[in-house]
């Protein structure tokens, strides 16, 4: 009898995103802890955050992607567990579904594998391929623009709190979000797909914790942008920038006739973040909406930015029906 038994292992493949031609996946390959996202309770609570943040990856290992018309796309996972797929492949979006979701599935090559692997080896993904017709794509924030985080809280202690301490489904949105972004999704017709992504500078460890947050609270469903631990902890070098910045300006490259409508709040550096992006992309912005903290000098800084900005219309908001306005006033919404 062994002393200690190994985790049955698993693959998590976040939501990503695509066009015609071009696949995009990533994902990671774990041992599965046993994470109960619904549970409540102190210990409970604790007990889970902290399997969520000491997660143990599987590094090195062969993982394969199946697309619906048979296609198989090969990967490895690196150090971390994390994996990336990127893959030309010709009529992607004649695979997804009517908003856009091309669903496939991921395996492990279980050649020279000792763990039990879950679900009988076939893990699900979907990529989002945007259609043609689209009228633009909404890249947001999370923290403190749809759901309650505290990123302006002395020390943070409050991001820590509710990350730590609060369930997904004791979190709430702040209010109007779900309402706004679905009119956003739907834009002027009241029938469309516009593509809502979430980009926000919480590690990949939190994708179940937010993935779940967000079907909740009925918000359209959108691949979700994160970071790893290991760029959290990276030094940053001068030049570098900030990984948000990054998955936008991807986004913004790899959709190069979407204009974008970027939302996020004033408490940490979105508002120098979106002012850049619109400066290097002339036209592509529509809208900046900005949602106000209760931060009087961050307040400040941030309403002297915006005073003479005129590069795209710029919104600071107090609610989500000053920002409900202003697209329908422009034509965003129906």
């Amino acid at each position: 009898m062994k002393l200690f038994k190994r985790d049955p292992v698993q693959i998590i493949a976040f939501q990503s995103y695509g066009t015609d031609t071009h696949f995009y996946l990533r994902g990671r390959a774990l041992q599965d802890e046993s994470i109960d996202l619904e549970q409540q309770g102190f210990c409970s609570l604790l007990a889970n955050s902290w399997k969520r943040l000491e997660s143990d990856e599987i590094k090195h290992v062969a993982i394969s992607i199946t697309l619906p018309n048979g296609t198989v796309l090969e990967t490895t996972s690196d150090n971390h567990g994390y994996f990336k797929v990127k893959a030309d492949v010709v009529g992607l979006r004649a695979m997804a579904n009517v908003e856009g979701w091309l669903h496939c599935e991921v395996a492990f090559n279980p050649i020279g594998m000792k763990h039990n692997i879950q679900k009988d080896n076939r893990f699900p993904a979907e990529i989002l391929i945007p259609s043609s017709q689209v009228d633009f794509g909404v890249a947001s924030d999370i923290d403190d623009t749809i759901l309650h985080t505290g990123v302006v809280s002395t020390l943070k202690w409050r991001v820590l709190y509710n990350t730590l301490f609060k369930s997904a489904k004791m979190r709430l949105p702040l209010e109007g979000t779900a309402d706004f972004y679905h009119l956003l999704h739907r834009g002027k017709s009241g029938a469309n797909a516009n593509p809502i992504f979430y980009v926000s500078h919480s590690p990949w460890n939190l994708y179940r914790y937010l993935e779940l947050f967000l079907k909740q609270n009925n918000f359209p469903k959108g691949p979700i942008l994160l970071r790893s631990f290991k760029d959290i902890l990276k030094r940053k070098k001068a030049n570098d920038k900030p990984e948000k910045q990054k998955e936008i300006l991807n986004l913004l490259k790899t959709y190069p006739d979407l204009p974008f409508i970027l939302i996020g709040d004033s408490g940490e550096h979105d508002p120098d973040i979106y002012m850049e992006i619109a400066e290097l992309f002339p036209g592509r912005i529509k809208a900046i909406y900005l949602r106000s903290v209760k931060h009087k000098k961050k307040m400040i800084r941030v309403k002297g930015l915006l005073e003479n900005y005129k590069t795209t219309p710029a919104l600071l908001v107090e609610s989500s029906a000053q920002a409900i306005k202003h697209a329908r006033e422009n034509e965003f919404i129906k």
